[in-house]
């Protein structure tokens, strides 16, 4: 049976770049891997990992796209491939559940599991709820620790203003353990 994977992890944890692996992985056998990302998603029309390797989007999923719907139609894939999978809705998310599911075609979702207030997005509380297999990528907060959270910062100072999404403006983030969230940013969303 095919499974829903959710891999989450905090900026710079190396999702992009394992999805771009993973995806080059499938293509070398010569199976059909099938990327997708949503609209949502703007700071690039590829899967684009900050070390520099990228990979072309086949599909991008707006709000009201039913995305099992689209996958079976392009002739379907070998496996589904998902980048910042946050962006999700729930119901696209209980799509890729059913892909998994009832079409038999791994469907691997890569995210952010909570934004800059520690607050879940949609897609990810709901693929924490449905995935088979949950997986932490880890990367290190700035005093060497794990880093867990996304602070976000404007112009340099860290802040808890603003929309889930920055789609605009002088928006910059930081992945921070949980002692360097809090006295940086003071408090828990």
């Amino acid at each position: 049976m095919a499974k829903l994977y959710f891999r989450y992890g905090a900026m710079n944890s190396g999702k992009s770049t394992a999805l771009v692996q993973v995806a080059h992985n499938y293509r070398e056998r010569g199976q059909r891997v099938l990327v997708v990302k949503p609209a949502l998603d703007t700071k690039s029309p590829e899967v684009l990992s900050r070390i520099g390797v990228a990979r072309e989007v086949d599909l991008v999923l707006e709000d009201d796209l039913p995305v099992r719907d689209v996958v079976l139609d392009s002739g379907g894939a070998d496996c589904v491939l998902v980048d910042e999978a946050q962006f999700l809705t729930a119901a696209q998310v209980e799509d890729l559940f059913r892909i998994a599911v009832l079409d038999g075609i791994p469907v691997i979702a890569y995210g952010l599991r909570s934004d800059f207030r520690t607050r879940g997005f949609p897609g990810s509380l709901r693929l924490m709820e449905l995935a088979h297999s949950i997986e932490e990528l880890k990367t290190i907060c700035r005093c060497g620790r794990k880093a867990t959270f996304n602070a976000r910062t404007v112009d340099g100072d860290f802040t808890q203003d603003g929309s889930q999404v920055a789609i605009e403006g002088e928006v910059g983030y930081e992945s921070m353990c949980g002692t360097c969230y809090l006295t940086k940013v003071g408090t828990l969303g």
